[in-house]
């Protein structure tokens, strides 16, 4: 039985919190939309969650209720007493993690398998997400990622070849990863409300192509859609090796990065690694 909160709108105005432009933050209220975000990756009971940025603790609720064990960073000082009144709620299940996500190691605050399951800050979002892609090391500790992205974002993750989305966020989510649209969220939902509309992805880690080194995929996708308009024979040319890969791939130098399906890309970096 889960402990009874008073109304979220109640703890950020006992609390004096207002969201900061600063720290892309956009504070969700909708306790029903929040229960359903924390059911997207499945049962949560006895299981490690990781969330980034909770503020005043809407999501963190919804996970505490589905029974995780939340373990929290959040770098607004301001938001702490309210988690900590969270923690006293549910004894045991909330650990709180002050500091920047952005230089926090997972490992080095979670033991074991976890899932990720964050409302991200909307400035740090991509730039987390695709940390939690890189590396050589496969698969990775985290079991799946459940994100709010600017609907935007979303769609460049989950993009297919020869759309106008797909591009680098897309071939580094999905060659070892299977991301998808799990949720749209009205920009409605938010106080304050955001100019865009939001959504939620959820990614499941997959084995990794064999003989590919990440690395050198990420520098395949930086310089063909570096300057995603011109040919191959162009964008790729200043990396060694690549158009020499083309040929004996038998892919054609006249196409355009956008046109290449996510296996041609793992084929080539597969060649220069």
């Amino acid at each position: 039985m889960s402990p009874a909160l008073p109304p979220l709108r109640q703890v950020i105005a006992r609390h004096g919190l207002a969201a900061s432009k600063a720290l892309g933050q956009n504070f969700l209220l909708d306790e029903q939309l929040l229960d359903r975000i924390a059911a997207i990756p499945g049962a949560l009971e006895g299981t490690s969650v990781l969330e980034i940025g909770p503020g005043p603790g809407g999501l963190t609720r919804a996970l505490l209720r589905a029974g995780a064990q939340v373990t929290a960073i959040e770098r607004d000082e301001r938001c702490l007493p309210a988690l900590a009144e969270l923690a006293e709620a549910f004894p045991g299940q909330l650990v709180v993690i002050p500091g920047d996500a952005m230089k926090i190691a997972p490992a080095s605050i979670i033991n074991g398998p976890y899932a990720v399951v964050a409302n991200l800050p909307y400035n740090v979002g991509t730039a987390l997400f695709t940390g939690w892609l890189g590396g050589e090391s496969w698969p990775p500790a985290w079991t799946s990622l459940t994100l709010m992205f600017q609907q935007e974002v979303a769609q460049r993750i989950v993009a297919a070849p020869d759309s106008s989305a797909y591009g680098r966020l897309a071939v580094l989510a999905q060659w070892r990863s299977e991301p998808r649209l799990a949720m749209k969220v009205h920009r409605s939902a938010f106080t304050p409300a955001p100019k865009v509309m939001s959504a939620v992805v959820h990614v499941i880690p997959k084995s990794m192509p064999a003989g590919v080194s990440a690395r050198m995929l990420e520098r395949v996708t930086e310089a063909a859609f570096g300057q995603r308009r011109k040919m191959l024979r162009q964008s790729l040319k200043g990396l060694p090796g690549a158009l020499a890969a083309l040929e004996t791939l038998g892919i054609a130098p006249e196409r355009r990065a956008e046109t290449l399906a996510i296996d041609e890309f793992v084929a080539i970096a597969r060649l220069l690694s």
